[in-house]
């Protein structure tokens, strides 16, 4: 199978952890990563993958986190048909549909206690029992965990079993924080551009300043942080060279806008950049700026000596039409219903001068 998946940086932690993944790789040994959340945990499981002799079976990742406890039996083991009310057919499980392969349990240490015995016993026993089912599935997996939570204060406070913690924690890996290694970031935010420029676009670039600034924010979100920030970008200012002074702040991180302020006081802006949104977006914008351009005329009218806008507002295109008629037939009585000179006085073909009459009823002279 090709590998597709790049854990990017040529820092020592970056080049450490793409050594232990080289390392581990063909070992069936369970593994578990710890790190913060954006750190790239899943990432470094589907490398473990990647690089394996399991490559051509499947990779199965699951949040443990982001499934009801109720339900998470049901996902990670299967069930059978009218096991309980709603299971209308059999459910093959994670763990059976990553057999010969790896499955990767995210966010272990949210996974409820009962759950982390029947999670044990499979990890022993190397078998699953579907809910419903008469007989055990043999299951050949490797698998991978991943927690942000330090698990050995959960075992402290009694919310993880020390058992689970000691059979998961075979080969542990640690990703280290984006800014502890911030050597990566300009590596990063190159990468990120080139996979988010848009099609016929040049990746976004980023003058020294700005550069310098995004070396030194400290990156709360870690590597998803920073992938979101070049995606936002790459959207909004395709193929551009971006000026941290140019950027509108609701835009950019909280932890750099003082860094532009400073950067704005030292040197003024003197030109803007444009933004380029997507094409749906630019034709919204278009259409308010007309609806503008017609309320603009419509207050220009009145501020000429029309009636003034009431409080409780107005259907404007009523009001233009009661204007343009009221015009038309004080027109029409300056020359006793003469359909040619009014036209001539309106600046109007004679013809256009006809429709609006007839539109408005107006009964002009013989």
């Amino acid at each position: 199978m090709k590998q597709t998946t790049h854990f990017i940086g040529s820092s020592e932690s970056a080049t450490t952890l793409r050594q232990l993944v080289a390392t581990m790789a063909n070992s069936n040994a369970t593994v578990m990563i710890t790190g913060e959340s954006g750190t790239g945990k899943e990432l470094l499981a589907r490398l473990l993958h990647e690089q394996s002799d399991r490559c051509g079976a499947n990779f199965v990742p699951i949040n443990c986190a982001a499934i009801p406890k109720d339900l998470l039996e049901s996902e990670l083991f299967g069930h059978r048909k009218g096991a309980f009310t709603g299971a209308v057919a059999d459910r093959i499980g994670r763990f059976e549909l990553a057999h010969g392969g790896t499955i990767f349990l995210d966010e272990i240490g949210d996974m409820s206690l009962d759950m982390q015995v029947k999670l044990l016993r499979v990890l022993q026993e190397r078998t699953v029992d579907p809910i419903g089912g008469t007989r055990q599935v043999q299951v050949d997996v490797r698998v991978v965990a991943a927690t942000h939570r330090d698990l050995e204060t959960e075992i402290a406070a009694g919310r993880f079993r020390e058992d689970l913690y000691y059979r998961l924690n075979v080969l542990p890996m640690v990703t280290p924080p984006l800014r502890e290694r911030n050597a990566d970031v300009v590596e990063l935010l190159t990468f990120f551009a080139k996979k988010c420029a848009s099609f016929g676009k040049q990746p976004i670039r980023f003058k020294p300043d700005f550069m310098a600034a995004l070396q030194k924010y400290p990156w709360p979100g870690n590597v998803r942080e920073l992938s979101n920030v070049v995606d936002r970008f790459s959207t909004l200012y395709a193929g551009q060279e971006l000026d941290l002074r140019a950027i509108p702040p609701t835009l950019l991180p909280k932890g750099l806008v003082s860094a532009q302020a400073e950067l704005q006081a030292q040197a003024p802006l003197l030109a803007k950049m444009e933004m380029t949104p997507p094409p749906e977006v630019l034709a919204e914008m278009n259409e308010e700026l007309e609806e503008e351009d017609n309320e603009i005329e419509g207050l220009i009218m009145l501020a000429q000596g029309m009636p003034q806008l009431p409080p409780e507002g107005l259907s404007l295109k009523e009001r233009m039409a009661q204007i343009e008629r009221s015009i038309i037939e004080q027109a029409l009585s300056r020359n006793s219903g003469n359909v040619s000179r009014t036209a001539k006085l309106l600046n109007l073909q004679r013809t256009t001068l006809i429709e609006k009459i007839n539109k408005y009823e107006l009964r002009p002279a013989a």
